[in-house]
């Protein structure tokens, strides 16, 4: 079966592309509007674009209108924010932060979540994520239907129980990824692979 991306509609392809990219990560993002509300709201468009220097993205897709969402608006205002890590224990809060609240009204609030204010950004963390990335604006991308972001990583909240030797302990934080429609997925079998080494056959 072939499937020519223009011969079918947007929501098609969508569906195509949210069932067959998948675990995909959730970037749980915090920013503030202009009048200092707490704006919260969940991404599974994200991945890590460079460690040097440490840089993460998000895509944010635009309202019907072709406005652009909170998080987007607010993250060109003040060119700060904040990307949580979503785990078992803190996903169902987090889903409830993507409730169509109107602007202006707080979703950390909705979901019973706890501000923390932000060492090197003024956007607060939240309590409740084990582990959270204080981000400073380096672009944005205007693809159209939506608004790629990309940021720096400024600074490192992780919960002590989930350091060790300068990595994250995975069976202990429990990440959560997205699926299709309305399905998450844990952790499941977890396996090592080496990655291979080219050893030129000697010569004579």
């Amino acid at each position: 079966m072939f499937i020519q991306t223009a011969n079918q509609s947007v929501h098609d392809n969508y569906k195509l592309l949210i069932g067959s990219i998948v675990p995909r990560p959730i970037a749980f993002v915090t920013s503030i509007n202009e009048q200092g509300v707490v704006n919260a709201a969940p991404f599974s468009f994200f991945n890590i674009v460079s460690d040097d220097p440490a840089m993460v993205m998000f895509s944010c897709v635009r309202k019907p209108d072709g406005e652009m969402k909170d998080t987007a608006r607010n993250i060109m205002h003040t060119k700060e924010y904040v990307v949580h890590v979503v785990d078992e224990e803190n996903v169902a809060a987090v889903n409830h932060t993507s409730i169509n609240a109107p602007a202006g009204v707080s979703e950390l609030e909705l979901a019973g979540l706890t501000p923390v204010a932000g060492q090197l950004v003024k956007v607060p963390r939240v309590l409740e994520c084990r582990i959270a990335m204080e981000c400073r604006l380096v672009q944005q991308l205007d693809l159209g239907h939506c608004d790629m972001i990309i940021g720096e990583v400024v600074g490192f909240h992780i919960a002590e129980e989930l350091y060790e030797n300068g990595r994250i302990d995975i069976s202990r934080l429990k990440p959560v990824s997205r699926l299709a429609g309305a399905s998450y997925a844990a952790v499941g079998r977890i396996f090592d692979m080496d990655r291979p080494v080219y050893r030129p056959e000697s010569e004579g």
